[in-house]
């Protein structure tokens, strides 16, 4: 009789086991396939196009940055979801370009000088942005960063308050882009910046030399230099590179194409 008794209660706990096991491998089994099936996003690919224009294309969203130079030079480029423009000026707003481009369902984000100079059509689908301003857009963020001179024999080419330089958020990974700027302190009090793309040309932006400083300061992972094409000056990108590399060599400068179809 006891050994029954002993038979049932193994019997008993076995079954429980069991059951429980069963109960329990599929929660396990359905939070790992959550897991896999969590999708995260790869960062941001950077197309330059030509001095301050570039293509940015981030988990679905393809963004245009001062698109410029006429509709042929987006041949191959997915349309936009979004366009930035920082400023007035026509190498950042050309209403021709914009006009050619497919603008069917696309937001622009622009300062209130430049939606100030658009007709209709295209103020029709711009939003503005004023200086320190954060906006959030459709899974990314962005911040609206002053950009400005402060050289007294440049102050009138970019003035406080009417353009934006933007410092995306995509995920974990923090974009800045300069727009025409000097080395301001809204821009050496930076954190955290893993690209940031620096202008660079005189007379209108700032010398390689003060590019180089704030860009210490800051301290990005990787710097691009940009729109250092001017005239009568052309930004010297080697001795940025220098200049960066001696100060902190943990800083990687990237030199991509901004000038295809000339040779500097």
């Amino acid at each position: 009789m006891k050994k029954n008794s002993i038979l049932v209660a193994c019997t008993i706990l076995l079954f429980q086991l069991s059951c429980k096991e069963k109960t329990e491998k599929p929660e396990k089994t359905a939070e790992m396939e959550t897991k896999i099936e969590t999708k995260v996003p790869a960062p941001a690919n950077i197309i330059p196009i030509e001095h301050a224009t570039a293509v940015i294309e981030w988990d679905d969203n393809i963004i245009y940055i001062d698109p410029v130079g006429g509709k042929a030079l987006f041949e191959g480029q997915k349309s936009p979801d979004y366009i930035f423009i920082t400023d007035i000026h026509g190498d950042h707003f050309n209403p021709e370009t914009l006009n050619e481009l497919d603008l069917e369902g696309v937001q622009i984000i622009a300062p209130d000088a430049v939606k100030g100079q658009m007709e209709e059509n295209l103020s029709s689908k711009t939003t503005t942005m004023k200086n320190g301003e954060t906006k959030e857009i459709t899974g990314f963020t962005v911040e609206a960063i002053p950009m400005y001179n402060l050289r007294d024999e440049a102050k009138n080419f970019h003035i406080k308050g009417r353009g934006n330089g933007y410092l995306f958020t995509f995920g974990d990974e923090r974009i800045y882009f300069s727009g025409d700027t000097e080395d301001i302190p809204e821009m050496r009090a930076l954190e955290d910046i893993d690209k940031a793309f620096i202008c660079m040309n005189l007379p209108y932006t700032m010398t390689v030399e003060s590019a180089a400083d704030a860009v210490l300061e800051f301290k990005p992972k990787q710097v691009y230099p940009y729109h250092y094409r001017g005239k009568p000056d052309v930004g010297d990108v080697k001795k940025f590179k220098s200049l960066v590399s001696e100060g902190d060599p943990d800083i990687e400068v990237v030199q991509l194409d901004w000038y295809p179809n000339e040779d500097y």
